[in-house]
């Protein structure tokens, strides 16, 4: 039975997207269904907007394939596509003896990922570079960047409607039925509910990835994965900063620290903390000056001319975490028929940094997993 809609992705953050664009360029007829109002509300434009290496992330996981691909697959696009960008580069700093030893294994990881314009910086060549940077030693990335990532899903969603796909707003999936030929999919718009069919099927709800993924009847050996709400506050600095790089201190864990962070305008902010939850808010929670306290006291360590009083609260971001505090970093899931068994659908969990980067390389491997078309 022929479907209603050839390919539906559920999710129109910038993974999303750009998974619907790569699909519209193989020759998908594409619709994109978002809950909210507008594209890319909820991880996607709460993030620091960096356009990163590759430094950190095991090597062979996705994370690092993805995020090295990208990364040059997204400054090729926003060249061409007239997308805010700047490649400013970064600075990762060791503030102490003691951290040197991790700042070496980061560099050495990075190099396995194929990274390999990294620049060993001493103390004095960072003060020649940024002079209110304090540190004992440095690595430069000089490909690290920064982008405006909602002109990004703009261009994105403009590419998917001149290829004649459409992104569908306020429209919330409800339910999905899986029959022998296509996905049946219930949504709600306002007090509207629809129900069509789909040949293929790609769950890219971010957030919500795990709540849709629980409304299909899986093989008894798969089950969607958990997620994690993990929610990120960010100061913003009062005033023109010193700073042409970004700065990021030492990592901890699944904490990349409290890092400075520059916009394509050259706004600074700096974050996000790490905070485990067990629902989604945004709303930016002072703790009586105890957060700014501790932000202000993660800042001087590589820039203690911090001047009092020159931070202000700024965003909140929450991530879709599919490990629990204290368990190891787990790798993007990105599921298709090999993982849970559904032939024409692939689900995506736990697209959280460096998704951003690797949207696009994300979109071409997703595109990939539903090809040939069937």
């Amino acid at each position: 039975m022929t479907a209603d809609v050839e390919t539906v992705v559920v999710g129109a953050g910038v993974v999303g997207l750009a998974a619907a664009r790569a699909l519209a360029l193989t020759g998908h007829d594409i619709m994109v269904l978002e809950r909210h109002g507008r594209i890319g509300t909820e991880t996607s434009s709460r993030s620091s907007e960096v356009i990163h290496a590759g430094l950190y992330y095991p090597p062979g996981s996705l994370r690092a394939q993805l995020c090295v691909a990208g990364k040059q697959q997204l400054y090729d696009f926003c060249a061409e596509s007239g997308v805010a960008h700047q490649r400013c580069g970064k600075l990762l700093v060791a503030t102490e003896e003691g951290e040197i030893a991790k700042l070496e294994a980061i560099a050495a990881t990075a190099a396995k990922n194929g990274v390999g314009d990294l620049q060993r910086l001493t103390a004095n060549d960072v003060r020649t570079l940024e002079p209110e940077v304090a540190c004992v030693a440095a690595y430069l990335s000089p490909s690290t960047g920064v982008i405006d990532s909602h002109g990004l899903m703009l261009a994105i969603e403009g590419h998917i409607t001149t290829l004649g796909g459409q992104v569908v707003l306020n429209t919330a999936v409800t339910g999905i039925g899986v029959g022998d030929d296509n996905f049946t999919i219930e949504t709600q718009s306002g007090p509207e509910r629809s129900t069509f069919t789909a040949r293929n099927l790609v769950l890219a709800a971010g957030l919500g990835a795990t709540t849709l993924g629980r409304m299909l009847t899986w093989p008894a050996n798969y089950r969607a994965p958990e997620t994690y709400p993990a929610r990120g506050h960010y100061f913003a600095l009062t005033g023109r900063a010193p700073f042409r790089r970004l700065v990021y201190p030492m990592p901890a864990g699944a904490w990349l620290g409290v890092h400075l962070t520059l916009d394509v305008t050259g706004r600074a902010k700096f974050g996000p903390d790490i905070e485990w939850c067990d629902d989604v808010s945004y709303e930016f929670d002072e703790q009586g000056g105890a957060r700014l306290a501790r932000f202000e006291a993660e800042i001087r360590r590589y820039w203690p001319g911090l001047p009092a009083g020159a931070l202000h609260a700024d965003s909140v971001g929450v991530r879709p975490k599919i490990y629990r505090e204290g368990e190891p970093v787990a790798d993007f899931a990105i599921h298709g028929p090999e993982q849970h068994g559904l032939p024409r659908l692939v689900a995506l969990y736990g697209m959280e940094s460096p998704g951003l980067t690797s949207s696009l390389a994300i979109g071409a491997h997703v595109a990939a997993l539903l090809s040939p078309r069937s």
